[in-house]
């Protein structure tokens, strides 16, 4: 049995390794290494597959969602409402443009943002909501978007964990994830189910003025090189990063159904396991599982379980373990910690397992009998 990893990204380039290499020698030979052809090569390529009139690429996930803020024209103490269960990027730029983030719960089943919460959150200076698609599945968008006409307010889609994942109205239409707000983000992280070799990110949106702003204020403010109309960033996606992404995209589809895959081994294998809470699957969102994360009940110590899997080989990851509003960067006057009871749960109840494209029946049949044989005997 090969070594089990969290993520196997060398087994994943293997398969396209000649495809791969030419395009990143491509790239060196042509030494047009920023803003060449590949870029707006991927850029298009991206806009086809999404079904979406702009991607802007960027340097990273986290400059996506800054950028977006910035087009948006938001003031600082302009209120902004996400989750208080997610990764700190999402919260960190709304803090650093001098806006306020609102953190609200999440829904029990699929981690994304209680709308109830969100509606119960919205007060005269809130100006937008920023959904985050959490472990490759949507959050609830057709609420969440009624919400913001109601209240005139933008949404932005952190979507770096859900890129591909499908969501479907009520009706019977579709679309991508990060297509449906406002604006939408990324990052092509390595881990990510489209991921560089590096950092990268992307920005989407339908509506031409936003893309226009948002291409000036990720190249430096700039219209016309020297002439700065309006305080921008440096932000871009390199040309060889760009490239190997060109490679990925064509196997998206290919990705997320093997992803699919290991979660149906998992959730057979843990079916009949009541200690074990398995990823709910929403009807209206297609679960891309970036993660495959489980909940445990209560009674079952989390860390002993992580560190039995890891006299096995298996790695075993938390994801969060420390919620936002719990956070000494975002601890706030407005919350007590029993404001979040469903996060509080989850970040002492979560744990994920090995989840990517390349994982072998032995070693799922490793990783599933090794957590049974814990929860018996604990």
């Amino acid at each position: 049995m090969k070594k089990i990893q969290m993520v196997d990204l060398v087994s994943q380039y293997q398969k396209i390794q000649d495809q791969v290499d030419k395009a990143i020698l491509d790239v060196v030979r042509s030494s047009a290494y920023i803003n060449g052809p590949e870029v707006k090569a991927f850029q298009s390529d991206l806009e086809s597959y999404l079904g979406v009139k702009h991607v802007i690429p960027c340097a990273n996930g986290t400059d996506a969602l800054q950028i977006a803020m910035m087009a948006l024209g938001l003031k600082p103490g302009d209120e902004v409402i996400t989750a208080t269960f997610t990764y700190v990027a999402t919260a960190e730029v709304i803090a650093l443009l001098g806006l306020t983030p609102v953190l609200v719960d999440v829904d029990e089943d699929t981690f994304g943002l209680n709308t109830d919460q969100v509606r119960e959150a919205i007060g005269p200076k809130t100006k937008a909501i920023v959904p985050v698609h959490l472990f490759g599945q949507c959050a609830d968008l057709e609420t969440i978007m009624q919400i913001a006409k109601e209240h005139n307010l933008y949404v932005v889609e952190d979507t770096a964990q859900a890129i591909g994942s499908s969501y479907y109205f009520e009706n019977g239409s579709s679309a991508k994830a990060g297509t449906i707000g406002d604006i939408g983000t990324t990052s092509f992280f390595p881990s990510k189910n489209l991921g560089c070799f590096g950092d990268g990110g992307a920005i989407f949106t339908n509506d031409d003025d936003l893309a226009s702003k948002i291409r000036i204020i990720a190249n430096h403010g700039q219209t016309v090189r020297y002439y700065h109309d309006m305080i921008g960033v440096n932000s871009r996606l390199d040309s060889i990063q760009a490239a190997i992404l060109r490679c990925k995209l064509p196997h998206l589809d290919e990705y997320i159904k093997a992803r699919q895959a290991v979660a149906d081994y998992y959730d057979q294998a843990f079916a009949n396991t009541p200690e074990l809470k398995t990823p709910v699957r929403d009807s209206k969102s297609e679960h891309v599982f970036h993660q495959y994360t489980l909940q445990l009940a209560e009674g079952i110590d989390r860390n002993k379980l992580v560190e039995y899997l890891q006299t096995k080989d298996i790695p075993a990851m938390i994801y969060y373990p420390v919620a936002l509003h719990m956070q000494k960067a975002y601890q706030d006057e407005r919350y007590q910690k029993d404001d979040f009871p469903i996060t509080n749960r989850l970040v002492s109840r979560v744990f994920s397992l090995p989840m990517h494209t390349e994982l072998e029946k032995d070693q799922l049949e490793h990783i599933t009998s090794e957590v049974l044989n814990f929860i018996k005997n604990h």
